[in-house]
């Protein structure tokens, strides 16, 4: 099984651990500089790393509901429904030493992609990580649209806060799946596990990403 990976976030500021199966879509198409996008090798699931502007008004797991109810706003959503929030311990946290305080939530959101009349139910879970001494939330995504036997390419209108930003679901064609070696079809889809490490192995190694403090 291919192993987990730390990787460098942000031209090296940051590292997190990544899953097996993690592809750089920015090694595919642009991606907004507030941004690192993630997609799994052969399922849909996606993972993106944001670095937004500190919402003040926001407090507790209200600043949690702020943004994933943001994001249904900017992708139309026609349901956005939060299943559950909870407090992250900081302590479990390679941030713990700059961040306040971190919250987890869960929901679905019936978004339909881009020149598509269906709209499907995807499940999202996010962390939420707030940097007050720099003016920033980081907001941790993952995404886990409906399996289907059809396997497509869409894009999800973004959440805008810091900068005009991109969703993006990527996954094979049916063409390339299958030109897909054994070891890529049998990586199996990524778990809450999964995005616990991505969360918790966050680490900041240049503070001069956020400017003059």
């Amino acid at each position: 099984m291919e192993p987990t990976r730390d990787y460098p976030l942000f031209g090296g500021a940051f590292s997190a651990t990544l899953p097996p199966g993690a592809i750089d879509v920015s090694d595919l198409r642009p991606v907004p500089d507030n941004q690192e996008v993630f997609c799994h090798r052969v399922t849909d699931q996606s993972l993106i790393v944001e670095l937004l502007e500190l919402q003040a008004h926001a407090q507790g797991e209200e600043a949690a509901r702020y943004h994933f109810e943001d994001v249904g706003g900017v992708q139309e959503a026609r349901v956005v429904q939060v299943e559950a929030v909870q407090p992250l311990l900081l302590e479990n946290l390679a941030l713990r030493g700059c961040c306040q305080e971190a919250w987890i939530l869960s929901g679905k959101q019936q978004v339909a992609k881009e020149n598509q009349q269906v709209a499907k139910y995807v499940t999202l879970y996010q962390a939420l990580l707030r940097l007050p001494q720099y003016q920033t939330d980081f907001l941790l995504t993952f995404n886990q649209p409906p399996s289907s036997g059809k396997q497509e390419m869409g894009i999800y209108k973004p959440k805008a806060q810091m900068m005009f930003s991109l969703y993006l679901f990527l996954t094979p064609s049916p063409e390339n799946r299958s030109s897909l070696g054994p070891e890529n079809l049998s990586l199996p889809p990524w778990s809450l596990g999964d995005f616990e490490q991505l969360v918790t192995s966050l680490t900041l190694h240049d503070p001069n990403i956020f400017g003059p403090q």
